[in-house]
């Protein structure tokens, strides 16, 4: 991105990469409910595509990348790396006809909630997106698009079975930056940043 012009905008966001052998696992497990629902309206996330999200940033001038990456880095010092686990498959909205299916992640010891809580306050006035209300973490697998009531039945009765089921758990040592580009084949990520997580 360095030969990018200052005055490009790029759509970003900051996240938490998640390990080949989690990705495998959770790929395996939306086969299954693709099976069960493989309706033209339902887009699925591509593995390369599974990321926790810690904060959309919208469009971000090109010429503020080093600004963005040092306030990223500056928050991460205070953190140190944490154990992670993906677990569980859920909806937004929880009730009524369903946007989005995910699995959740979570760090043993809540920290990823501060995390994502001061990387939200050190980029205030770098993004063009309104604060999360409530942050959730979560790794996408599929968005709705008028998705019909009874199909919406037929995958919560599939999902009922995997509220419990283990993807995998890891050590998150770093925290990216990622560039996304929309296509009419869906996003294409590229890693932009990778920031360690260095705190004690």
């Amino acid at each position: 991105m360095a030969d990018a012009p200052a005055s490009a905008h790029l759509r970003l966001f900051i996240a938490v990469s998640i390990p080949e052998q989690v990705k495998a696992a959770i790929q395996a497990t939306q086969g299954e409910l693709r099976r069960v629902l493989p309706g033209s309206h339902i887009r699925w996330a591509r593995a390369e595509q599974f990321h926790l999200t810690l904060k959309f940033l919208g469009d971000v001038a090109a010429g503020r990348l080093p600004a963005l990456e040092q306030k990223t880095r500056e928050v991460c010092a205070r953190f140190a790396p944490f154990e992670m686990r993906a677990e569980g498959i859920g909806f937004f909205p929880e009730r009524g006809l369903p946007r989005v299916l995910w699995t959740g992640v979570q760090d043993r010891e809540g920290r990823l909630p501060e995390l994502q809580r001061a990387l939200n306050e050190a980029t205030v006035d770098l993004s063009s997106e309104a604060p999360e209300a409530k942050f959730t973490g979560h790794i996408t697998l599929a968005r709705f698009k008028d998705i019909r009531r009874a199909e919406a039945e037929k995958l919560r009765e599939a999902v009922a079975g995997l509220t419990e089921r283990r993807f995998g758990d890891w050590t998150a040592s770093v925290v990216e930056i990622v560039r996304s580009e929309l296509s009419p084949a869906g996003a294409t990520h590229t890693n932009i940043a990778a920031l360690p997580l260095s705190g004690r």
